[in-house]
C-alpha cells in the first residue's frame, strides 16, 4: 500500500502535468473551436466568400461523375449535350475536360483550420489529431484527480461528468 507521502507525490505529478498539458492545449483547442463554429454553420455560408474555380478533369464525364469529381452534392444539371454539361453554377467540356464554376469557400486561414477537423487518416496531420486527442483525453481524465478524495469536490465531478456523458448520449440518441 502507498504511503501517505507517495500519493501526494503522485497527486502533485498528475497535477503538474494537468496543468502544463492544458496549457499546451489552450491554442490547439481555440483553432478547433472557432473551426467547429464554422463547421456548424457551414450551410449558411457563414464568412464564405464567392469564388471563381477552373479544373481540368477526366474527358467524358456524365452528370453524376462530375458531381462526384467535383465533391458536388447538390450539383443541379440545367443543360446537358454531347461537348458540354451546364450546370447551375458552372459548365464542363466533356471534350477536353474543362470545368468552370462558382463555388462558396472560406478564407484560406479559416480554411486551414477546417481541414484540421476532416484530416484523414493518410495525412500526415493525422499524428498531431491524435497528440491533441491524447492530450484531451488525459485532462479529462485527470482531472479527477486534482482534488482530494476527503474534499468531496472529485464526488462532484464524477455527478458533472456522468450529467455531460449523459448530454451526449441523448445528442447521439436524437
Amino acid at each position: 500500500m502507498a504511503t501517505e507521502q507517495h500519493k501526494t507525490d503522485r497527486l502533485r505529478r498528475i497535477r503538474a502535468l494537468h496543468r502544463d498539458i492544458g496549457f499546451f492545449v489552450v491554442g490547439l483547442t481555440v483553432v478547433y473551436a472557432l473551426s467547429g463554429l464554422v463547421l456548424t454553420y457551414r450551410d449558411t455560408g457563414l464568412l464564405k466568400r464567392e469564388q471563381q474555380v477552373e479544373k481540368t478533369l477526366a474527358r467524358g464525364l456524365g452528370s453524376c461523375e462530375l458531381a462526384r469529381a467535383l465533391h458536388l452534392r447538390d450539383l443541379e444539371v440545367i443543360d446537358e449535350d454531347a461537348g458540354m454539361i451546364r450546370f447551375r453554377k458552372g459548365t464542363y467540356n466533356r471534350e477536353n475536360g474543362q470545368v468552370r464554376y462558382r463555388a462558396m469557400e472560406l478564407p484560406g486561414a479559416l480554411k486551414a483550420m477546417v481541414s484540421l477537423h476532416k484530416t484523414p487518416s493518410r495525412s500526415g496531420k493525422h499524428y498531431f489529431a491524435l497528440l491533441y486527442s491524447a492530450c484531451l483525453l488525459f485532462l479529462a481524465l485527470s482531472s479527477f484527480w486534482m482534488f482530494p478524495r476527503a474534499s468531496g469536490k472529485r464526488g462532484r465531478g464524477f455527478k458533472m461528468a456522468g450529467a455531460g456523458l449523459v448530454l451526449a448520449l441523448l445528442l447521439l440518441i436524437f
